[in-house]
């Protein structure tokens, strides 16, 4: 399959785990596409997609909103603030009731682990929902714009990368995205650092080289992707201070010097500035954080041409 070809098309995207390496190769290749420039407004011509969100979000939101957008759809931006879920609608009735008026292709959030699935269980034949983040669980999206990132500088063979994911990976989404990608594309070596209470202990590390030494982690890695510090969904304790924190997991010039001088900094934000990463790195030669923000709407659009675009028979 070349770049100028549509992707296989999907039922749902809920999770990258699973996904055959092939498809998911596809869909990096049309998202490349995309990151150069194409627009196709004749794709989604007529076609009506909604942006279900139940959490914040701000670069997830407009990235899909602009891609449905080049792609020619109809948006319509759903708003928990000022809907009917204030009055008691269940997520269920809410995806029922504009799917009725419509509307084929859902982007959900959900602060509830398994939310999106259950919602795609309950779905009419047609319709067409992407997990845009739910819980801890996934965030297959940013998993496929990393994955879109990190190709374009080193290459599409990942075979003799080392790459490094910090931080807290227990609460964090993208981490078993970007896990679930790397592991399925062949990565040389993936190591993740952290502290032990921000680790998760169950089988998401498999296949990983496990530290919570951070300048040792750092040594001849190609990549790190710097997790965000995500508070809102810990529990009191795991962190003895934000201060501690930083001194012993956050990223600056310093310690990034430890790793492989042409070595690619990554962070799906927002960025807690200070904690996670210093200025001089976010905003240096090797941050690559502005990029991924960019190829959010291009990885984006190759998702919903695969689920909505109208390809081969859905799997």
């Amino acid at each position: 399959m070349t770049a100028d070809s549509p992707t296989p098309s999907l039922a749902h995207l809920l999770t990258l785990e699973g996904l055959p390496r092939a498809q998911l190769e596809a869909l990096l290749d049309r998202a490349a596409h995309y990151a150069d420039g194409h627009d196709d407004r004749a794709v989604l011509a007529g076609t009506a997609v909604c942006t279900l969100f139940f959490e914040p979000s701000t670069r997830t939101r407009l990235s899909f909103q602009l891609a449905a957008q080049r792609l020619g759809a109809d948006v319509l931006n759903f708003d928990v603030s000022t809907s009917s879920t204030r009055k008691g609608e269940t997520a269920r009735d809410t995806l029922r009731t504009i799917e009725a008026m419509g509307v084929r292709g859902f982007i959900i959030r959900h602060q509830d682990d398994g939310a999106v699935a259950a919602l795609a269980e309950a779905a009419a034949p047609g319709t067409a929902l992407v997990n845009a983040g739910d819980g801890r669980s996934a965030h297959p999206t940013q998993g496929l714009l990393d994955m879109l990132t990190l190709r374009q500088a080193k290459g599409a063979d990942f075979s003799g990368l080392k790459v490094l994911i910090v931080g807290d990976v227990k609460h964090s989404r993208v981490a078993r995205s970007d896990l679930h990608a790397l592991h399925a594309l062949g990565t040389g070596e993936v190591r993740v650092c952290g502290p032990r209470a921000l680790l998760p202990d169950d089988a998401t590390l498999d296949g990983c080289t496990v530290s919570q030494d951070l300048d040792a982690a750092l040594e001849g890695v190609d990549a790190i992707m710097m997790l965000r510090l995500q508070r809102e969904r810990m529990d009191e304790g795991l962190v003895a201070s934000i201060d501690e924190y930083h001194r012993d997991y956050g990223l600056d010039a310093r310690r990034l010097a430890r790793a492989r001088p042409d070595a690619l900094v990554m962070h799906p934000g927002p960025i807690n500035r200070g904690i996670e990463i210093t200025d001089e790195v976010a905003d240096g030669p090797q941050s690559l954080v502005l990029r991924q923000v960019s190829n959010g709407v291009a990885a984006r659009m190759a998702v919903l041409e695969a689920l909505l675009g109208g390809g081969p028979a859905r799997s």
